[in-house]
């Protein structure tokens, strides 16, 4: 029985590969035939790395003495290779490099300029001998665990699917099937909106030119504040802008340029609603802007620009989702003197109201209701005429400018500008100045509340002020001439302090003077203007603590013992009232200790 065995067994030994035996195996007996066996380490034992044109990092860093390797992979292209005759960085497949092993240069090889490939490890434990016609090797990890790989050379990565063939018959299928979004929408446009919403643009309709437009609030942009034409006004958004235009040529800008022209802003029709656009022939659904004022268009006569346009106030009235109803504008048209350089401030206001609405003979909007509110208009009065206090405002070239800044309730603000009068008398010099400081017409009083009536004068407390002496008392020629004012609000929260209110205390106007020479022509001054609110506010007490027990006993309570004392009770009738005093007295002493 044992000589069959035998036989047996060295039948199989003779089956087996040539010298395979139990022997151990190297990482010298692998066989890498590929360049992308480079260091790179794998992530996990047991588990295909990505497919990467790196390797995992090798057991034995060196190469095979008896392996010839490629340093350029068989690519059809070398996408990297940007710069003829010219090493690029990191491109392994750049010939120009001339590097049998580039990764012991370079840092990394750019996607693309190596082969891809696809590794597939299992713990090196598990492996007595490889016969795996793909090139192998055993590489070890960061954590210091060697690993079995092997190198799948069908890697899908390294193949282009076969191109289409694109035609105009298959064009738009093949563009819908693999393309995405686009920049130009092919979805239906939505429809116009039943009526207005706040902030929406208004829209705007030119019958002569069939076009539809929004209507325009040019708004400053900018740390010069140039006009920006794109602004567009919002619905129901009550707005006041100011901006710069800059002319090179006024002369010729003058009865060419549009903004300057009145006509540009009223040559238009407005949509009620914004559907009115699905019907620009229904003019049931369009408002004409009517003129409120009168204007005349710009005219260059010599050396001076008239009548442009230096203001533009419109007037909504709305109703509700039943959109606008009535538009209205009104002009403040002005002469510019024609000079290289020359600047123009234009002011832009918008006002909203309903339709058919009352307007109040005090038509000034309330800045607080009571109380004043931060950053609204601080109401002034004068005579009867109620208004906001303004400060100085300068030109673009540093020019005392017609148009002012309006103070805001608790903004402490300072402006300045340079004014060159006209005037030459000292009296009327001083007036001048007066007026450029404070505006026109002097405020007299302020309000005491936001909500003020001009009709109830109790509502308003006048503004403190002195004037400058009308000459120095040394000097006859010389005239004091205010160059500084000073405003100066006192303010307080009064009420409830869970709605507490503002409201103004007291106001003065300071100057500060120096003296010049009268009658000199020429003269240039330097003027400034200065808004400070101080507030008064009183806090009241804080709240005491808690109230303490105040006891208090019956009017008779002691009348029990009076009568125990007295001189007909006997010594042992007594002892009982004693005794219940005693007892009583302890009780009251435990309670105040507990």
């Amino acid at each position: 029985m044992c000589i069959p065995q035998l036989h047996l067994l060295m039948v199989v030994i003779l089956m087996l590969p040539d010298a395979a035996g139990p022997q151990p195996f190297s990482p010298t007996q692998a066989l890498p035939t590929f360049s992308a066996l480079e260091p790179v380490t794998p992530e996990v034992a047991t588990a295909a790395p990505p497919d990467s044109s790196e390797g995992p990092t090798p057991g034995t860093p060196s190469m095979p003495e008896n392996v010839t390797t490629d340093p350029f992979p068989a690519l059809p292209i070398c996408v990297c290779d940007l710069t003829p005759g010219t090493c690029d960085l990191n491109c392994c497949c750049d010939k120009d490099c001339d590097l049998l092993h580039p990764r012991t240069v370079f840092s990394f090889c750019l996607p693309g300029s190596v082969r891809s490939s696809s590794w597939v490890c299992v713990d090196n434990s598990l492996i007595f001998r490889s016969n795996s016609p793909f090139p192998s090797r055993v590489f070890t990890d960061s954590s210091g665990i060697t690993h079995f790989c092997v190198l799948v050379n069908d890697s899908k990565l390294n193949y282009f699917q076969k191109l289409q063939t694109v035609n105009a018959t298959n064009f738009e299928a093949l563009a819908a099937e693999f393309g995405g979004q686009s920049f130009t929408s092919t979805s239906k446009a939505q429809p116009p909106l039943a009526f207005y919403r706040a902030g929406d643009p208004i829209l705007t309709y030119y019958p002569s030119w069939s076009v539809v437009s929004s209507l325009r609030q040019p708004a400053a942009v900018g740390a010069g504040g140039f006009c920006a034409e794109g602004h567009a006004a919002g619905f129901l958004e009550r707005k006041s802008t100011t901006c710069t235009r800059f002319f090179r040529d006024l002369a010729s800008s003058c009865t060419s340029e549009p903004a300057l022209d009145a006509a540009t802003y009223h040559n238009f029709r407005v949509l009620k609603v914004p559907r009115g656009m699905t019907d620009l022939q229904n003019t049931q659904l369009q408002v004409p802007v009517t003129l409120t004022s009168q204007t005349s268009p710009p005219l260059l006569a010599g050396n001076t620009c008239q009548n442009i346009v230096s203001q533009v106030i419109y007037e909504i009235e709305t109703n509700g989702t039943f959109g606008i109803q009535k538009v209205s504008v009104s002009f403040r048209q002005t002469n510019l003197t024609v000079r290289p350089g020359v600047s123009l401030q234009q002011g832009f206001v918008v006002h909203f109201r309903a339709f058919e609405q009352r307007v109040a003979a005090f038509s000034t909007p309330r800045s607080g209701n009571p109380g004043y509110l931060i950053g609204k208009p601080l109401l002034v009065l004068t005579d009867d005429f109620g208004h906001s206090m303004t400060l100085l405002q300068s030109d673009g070239n540093g020019l005392c400018s017609g148009k002012r800044h309006g103070i805001q309730f608790g903004v402490n603000t300072i402006s300045g500008c340079k004014l060159r009068p006209t005037e030459v008398n000292c009296s009327h010099l001083q007036r001048e100045i007066y007026q450029a400081l404070h505006g026109r017409p002097r405020p007299e009083h302020v309000a005491i509340f936001g909500n003020a009536d001009p009709a109830q004068k109790a509502g308003w407390t006048r503004i403190l002020s002195r004037n400058c002496s009308v000459s120095a008392v040394n000097c006859s020629s010389c005239c004091f001439i205010p160059v500084s004012l000073e405003i100066q609000v006192l303010w307080a929260h009064i009420g409830l302090q869970s709605n507490p209110q503002a409201h103004v205390a007291g106001a003065r106007f300071l100057y500060q003077c120096k003296s010049v020479q009268e009658h000199q022509r020429g003269i240039e001054v330097s003027l400034t203007t200065l808004v400070n609110f101080v507030d008064i506010t009183q806090k009241p007490e804080t709240p005491r603590g808690q109230p303490r027990t105040d006891w208090k006993l019956p009017f008779d309570f002691f009348y029990p013992f009076k009568v125990a004392f007295s001189r007909g009770a006997s010594v042992q009738d007594s002892a009982s009232p004693v005794l219940i005093l005693c007892i009583f007295l302890l009780g009251v002493l435990n309670s105040q200790t507990k």
